[in-house]
């Protein structure tokens, strides 16, 4: 997944900022084309993927296809037809660990 300047879209009755990418090539038929399916996600406040704004489908073609060697061309190509800018990849956030109880110390009795 990458990250994308915010891209506001109409979800729900209001404005949401859509701040990640995922792409996947879905249907690739090979000297021919590849089908992308692409979904933009919000964020939450920590972070983490918020929900799906918008999804769908692109089929890449012709020249497109031909030049198509890397994932990161693929990335950029999905990028440009959706007309959006990755900033770079999405890392998930990684919890902080909890503090670990004070162990209490027990007294022994000589007996």
């Amino acid at each position: 997944m990458k990250t994308i300047e915010p891209v506001s879209i109409w979800y729900n009755g209001a404005d949401q900022n859509a701040t990640v990418l995922n792409t996947f090539a879905s249907d690739v038929n090979l000297d021919n084309y590849a089908t992308f399916n692409y979904y933009l996600f919000s964020e939450t406040s920590d972070g983490n993927i918020g929900i799906c704004l918008r999804q769908g489908a692109l089929n890449m073609t012709g020249e497109a296809y031909t030049q198509w060697q890397t994932d990161n061309y693929a990335w950029d190509w999905v990028a440009a037809q959706l007309n959006l800018v990755i900033t770079g990849d999405y890392i998930k956030p990684i919890p902080p660990e909890p503090t670990p109880e004070p162990t209490p110390i027990v007294e022994e009795t000589i007996a």
